[in-house]
């Protein structure tokens, strides 16, 4: 009685289904569902993250069947995980940081590179239009990368 059903979900899409009164803090439900690793444990409800250890359920409108995304972030204490740690988001060969997303900006830049060398090299194929679509697709892709790697 009185108990509200929350489903956890993490990164590899595996899900644990955890029981708490909506009484319960943050942190309580942190210390009960990940003894040990609290400080690692990273909850996320509705795009926004539950930093406020003392905050119960109630107070963060979470009812029953209501899902928390969890993230468990590498720094901390090396204690053992109580639930699954979430794998890799795709296949990558041993010792190899790349993902999907890495080879992105190097692919871009290659085809700007193919671009402005076939506009200089072959200009009489380029209009005025292409050149002018070519210097803003090169504007913006500079401010993109500057914007996301600037950080």
């Amino acid at each position: 009685p009185g108990l509200i059903k929350i489903r956890l979900k993490f990164l590899n899409d595996t899900e644990e289904v955890a029981v708490a009164r909506p009484e319960d803090t943050v942190g309580v439900l942190k210390s009960k569902y990940f003894p040990g690793q609290e400080s690692q444990m990273k909850l996320i409800y509705r795009g926004q993250l539950l930093q406020d250890q003392a905050r119960t359920l109630r107070s963060l409108r979470i009812t029953d069947n209501c899902v928390i995304h969890c993230h468990r972030s590498r720094g901390g204490t090396a204690a053992a995980p109580a639930l699954p740690d979430p794998g890799p988001a795709g296949p990558t060969a041993p010792g190899l940081p790349l993902g999907g997303g890495t080879l992105m900006v190097p692919t871009v830049m290659v085809v700007l590179a193919l671009g402005w060398y076939f506009r200089i090299n072959y200009r009489q194929l380029f209009t005025a239009p292409a050149t002018v679509s070519l210097i803003g697709v090169t504007v913006l892709v500079t401010l993109l990368a500057f914007g996301v790697y600037g950080q």
